[in-house]
């Protein structure tokens, strides 16, 4: 049976698109979206590479689901389409767009469910699916475990001091900076020495001992059939590099199309490229103004030189309709990136007219910034903007603490958008612990964090349980030989037939529900506040029902984890509506109708740590950008004359005086309405508190 069909339902065949339907489809697509939309449909041997340059806020995922839904209604199997996105929401949002658009234009009926996409999904999910089904062709273990960041890291750690390198005399990287060390070079595929020239330049020196350091960490996630998330590109990437195996997928996914283009990183374009060598059939959506992704090792030329890396050169379609802000703030906006040395060609443009010019809000210090965005945020609130449609962005999350301040103070309800991470909540990682080890009997992490729930269970009782597991070939009898310490020896006997029954057979997800029933007594034990870690644990067993199986399972919630937890969680919002506070970076893809944001001056946007290269710069002007065009209706953007900076403070005082950022001169500030400070106009000073001693006229007098 062929790959695909053996992982994909049956889909059933769909007829060729009438031109009727066709129009129903394309009725709200401008003309542009539409170009792209029917790209090499109907033309026999036209299927050339596309690049869609997709400005801010331009129907970008309309324009995908569109061509999606043209490509399947113009005989494409669904089950030969490879979508990849930066996210499962956003191929879910794709999956669903282009099943109502294919449902309106097929004239289903409403029981009747559109064609699913089985490869719609992401890089690292998608990667992680044909791995497994690929495993036994390249010398992968089917069963492999993926590592999250954090187990990735406490791995390079356990490396790091087993080469003693914890213990040298001069400084050597902690196992977070190792780790993104390892991650950069596997992602932007440069030389070690490359990287740490530049983006690591004080490891330098250690340069030999951490290509020791990688070497360990290889050898010991295969010695224990693991993969951390760069290895599931990597692997896919080598998987690409035979001859037979690429020619085999290049032919499986008869079309290939990619959100986000502007996002990926070197690895991830040779994929793309072993996989579709000459750019047939394939599509990449994009924006390189909004590239903001280097610190993840995106590379923002694989978009900037996508059209020439085929012959003949990729068609380019630019969408350039903005359908969400006003043309002055577009007009800001354009000015903005006007100004980058290199990018492909657009100016926004919208018939949302306006007369509301965007505010360039000049205040003395981040406590008169916090005081100005409060009171306009209370303002608009009474004009009836809700809260939730109005944002405060910034560069850097500690540039919110004033205003944060500020917001407490007035009793102003608001959400920060960041913070732990649902898998890094410790009784969850307890839980699924305990379900990769059974999937993974070898894996040494999963079973040295589990072993040691229980009480009278060590480090070393775990070490020597681990040891003895990885020497037979069945790991399953060293389970039932195993002899626990005396003082774990109740305890014990629970664990080993929980996890002997786990890795017999898999009952999913009754599987699940038998370790939270395991777990639930040590974690009133270990835990004050178990009964509301308890409905963390519960949320887990409800979203498994979501999987079909344990590795499924496992692998979703890694890739793609939910971002809440009890651990972050507070006293719950009696007033459903708060204010939006978000870094740049999380910002992307949002939009809100009011957008403030904080500290657009030099040393805060560009930061100062980001401008030591000129493609530093000029990313952090795309970030200014991508900012100014969440904006809906409003926009603000604060200059403080003096602010806080946390990197300078070894000399003085640390308010620095600052100046307007460099990526706003005049011939961008001339799009904005200019707001003094806030407190430029003081009363004078009452009578009684004029000075009763005029000194200056004494000292002049003294000299008559």
């Amino acid at each position: 049976m062929p790959p695909a069909e053996a992982i994909a339902d049956a889909v059933p065949t769909i007829a060729p698109l009438s031109d009727a339907a066709a129009t129903d489809v394309d009725a709200d697509l401008n003309p542009e979206q539409r170009s792209a939309v029917e790209h090499g449909l109907g033309a026999p041997g036209a299927h050339g590479p596309l690049l869609v340059i997709a400005g801010a806020g331009s129907g970008k995922t309309k324009t995908l689901a569109a061509r999606v839904a043209h490509l399947i209604q113009s005989g494409a199997d669904p089950q030969r389409l490879l979508l990849l996105t930066f996210s499962r929401r956003a191929a879910g949002e794709m999956e669903r767009r282009a099943g109502r658009m294919l449902h309106r234009a097929l004239g289903l009926r409403p029981t009747q469910a559109p064609p699913r996409f089985p490869w719609a999904g992401t890089f690292h999910g998608v990667g992680a699916r044909l791995l497994r089904e690929y495993a036994a062709r390249i010398g992968l273990a089917p069963n492999f475990t993926i590592l999250d960041r954090a187990d990735a890291e406490d791995l390079m750690g356990l490396q790091r001091q087993a080469l003693g390198l914890a213990e040298t005399a001069e400084r050597f990287p902690l196992k977070a900076t190792c780790l993104n060390i390892y991650s950069r070079v596997v992602n932007s595929e440069a030389r070690l020495d490359q990287v740490l020239q530049d983006h690591f330049p004080w490891c330098f020196p250690a340069h030999d001992a951490l290509k020791r350091l990688f070497k360990a960490y290889v050898e010991e996630k295969q010695r224990q059939q693991l993969l951390d998330y760069d290895d599931l590109l990597l692997y896919w990437a080598e998987l690409m590099g035979d001859g037979a195996l690429a020619a085999e997928l290049g032919e499986r996914f008869q079309h290939v199309l990619v959100d986000e283009y502007q996002d990926t990183n070197r690895l991830q374009a040779t994929i793309l490229q072993r996989l579709k060598p000459r750019g047939d059939r394939l599509t990449v959506v994009g924006d390189d103004a909004q590239a903001i992704y280097s610190f993840r090792a995106a590379e923002v030329r694989n978009i900037l030189a996508f059209p020439t890396q085929f012959d003949p050169p990729a068609r380019i379609v630019t969408l350039e309709r903005n359908y969400r802000s006003t043309q002055p703030i577009l007009d800001a906006s354009n000015a903005v990136i006007a100004m980058a040395p290199e990018r492909h060609e657009k100016r926004l443009w919208t018939d949302k007219v306006s007369s509301e010019r965007p505010q360039l809000v000049t205040v003395d210090d981040e406590a008169r910034q916090a005081q100005w965005v409060a009171d306009r945020v209370l303002e608009r609130r009474e004009q009836g903007l809700k809260l939730t449609r109005q944002a405060v962005l910034f560069r850097t999350s500690s540039h919110s603490a004033p205003l944060e301040l500020e917001l407490t103070r007035r009793n102003i309800p608001f959400v920060k958008f960041g913070g732990l991470k649902f898998l890094e909540s410790t009784h969850v990682k307890d839980v699924l612990s305990v379900l990769r080890w059974a999937e993974n009997p070898r894996g040494r992490l999963a079973g040295f964090r589990v072993a040691q729930l229980l009480p009278g269970f060590g480090p070393a009782s775990a070490r020597r349980l681990l040891d003895e597991m990885a020497a037979p070939a069945e790991p399953s009898q060293a389970l039932r030989d195993f002899k626990p310490p005396a003082s774990a020896a109740a305890s014990w006997a629970g664990l080993r037939d929980l996890l002997l029954r786990l890795i017999a057979a898999s009952d999913w997800p009754a599987d699940l529900e038998d370790v939270v029933q395991w777990y639930a007594p040590h974690l009133e034990r270990l835990h004050d506040d178990a009964p509301v870690r308890l409905a963390d644990l519960e949320q887990i067993v409800r979203i498994a029902q979501g999987h079909g199986s344990r590795e499924r399972f496992l692998t979703e919630l890694t890739l793609d984890p939910p971002d809440a937890s009890s651990d972050e969680s507070g006293v719950p919002h009696r007033d459903e509506d708060y204010l939006i506070l978000s870094t740049i970076h999380s910002a992307k893809g949002q939009e809100w109708n009011a957008v403030y944001l904080l500290n657009c001056v030099d040393g805060c946007l560009p930061s100062d740590l980001s401008t030591g290269a000129q493609a530093q710069i000029e990313e952090e002007r795309r970030l200014l950008y991508v900012a100014m065009t969440r904006a809906k209706d409003h926009l603000a953007v604060m200059v403080p004359q003096r602010f806080y900076v946390t990197q300078q403070t070894r000399h003085g005082d640390r308010h620095l005086h600052a100046t307007v950022s460099r990526f706003l001169p005049g011939k961008v500030v001339r799009h904005f309405d200019k707001v003094g400070p806030a407190n430029q106009h003081q009363a004078p000073l009452p009578e009684l508190l004029k000075p009763a001693l005029d000194v200056a006229a004494r000292l002049r007098k003294a000299w008559d």
